[in-house]
């Protein structure tokens, strides 16, 4: 799938809640820090994971389903396999009658989902990464050296 920048970046821009299927308490996990980073970027960052729910991560108090977010919910980032995807895009869709965004992880895709979300007029990125995306949409990479626009060897 290909994306415009400019959509990415209006769909960062937009969002304000994000609920994060499959968050893991393991600070090396992939889904820990892109939804620490989300939340420092000032998201509220509403984690869910049955095997974690009631615990607390980032502020918030971690749900076993997306039926049990009472707010409302503007993305819903996917860091599950991409066979578990359509269950979950289900009950998003169920959940939150104005979501905005389904967004699947890098390596993430369901089509027949996507599918599905785009016709109810929900927007869906598959197989990226917000933060990735965040960080080089709105010129974080080049702080840390990436993305500079020059090519070299020398290290």
């Amino acid at each position: 799938m290909t994306y415009t920048d400019d959509h990415l970046r209006t769909i960062l821009k937009r969002t304000k809640v994000i609920a994060v299927v499959g968050v893991s308490m393991n600070e090396v996990r992939p889904s820990y820090y892109v939804t620490r980073y989300l939340s420092l970027k000032g998201y509220r960052v509403i984690p869910v994971n049955p095997g974690h729910a009631g615990k607390k991560l980032f502020g918030e108090t971690v749900v076993a389903s997306l039926s049990e977010i009472t707010a409302p919910v503007d993305m819903v980032d996917i860091f599950r396999r991409s066979d578990a995807v359509p269950p979950i895009v289900d009950a998003a869709l169920a959940a939150f009658p104005a979501l905005k965004t389904i967004w699947m992880q890098i390596g993430v895709e369901h089509a027949g989902a996507a599918v599905k979300a785009e016709g109810q007029g929900v927007d869906v990125i598959q197989n990226r990464c917000p933060k990735i995306e965040y960080q080089r949409l709105f010129g974080e990479l080049r702080m840390g050296g990436f993305a500079t626009g020059v090519i070299s060897s020398k290290l």
